[in-house]
């Protein structure tokens, strides 16, 4: 999420041609999107960050689900 935030930060100083970031060419801004669908596309799901995450939610919400059936204080 963090250069999608970066992309987005640099394509508005780009366009607006604030300070330095004028004379930046387009195809810095393109590299880095490049970066950024290579990363979700390919090295995430291989590194299995993407199933982690959904891990994570679901165990997160049958606790909930649990502590709200059993009347049981819920952990965080």
């Amino acid at each position: 999420m963090p250069i999608i935030l970066a992309i987005l930060a640099l394509c508005a100083l780009r366009f607006l041609e604030i300070w330095r970031f004028a004379d930046l060419s387009w195809w810095w801004i393109v590299g880095l999107m490049v970066a950024a669908f290579a990363w979700f596309e390919f090295v995430e799901p291989m590194l299995g960050l993407d199933k982690r995450k959904a891990h994570d939610i679901d165990a997160k919400r049958r606790k909930d689900r649990v502590a709200d059936r059993f009347g049981t204080p819920k952990k965080k």
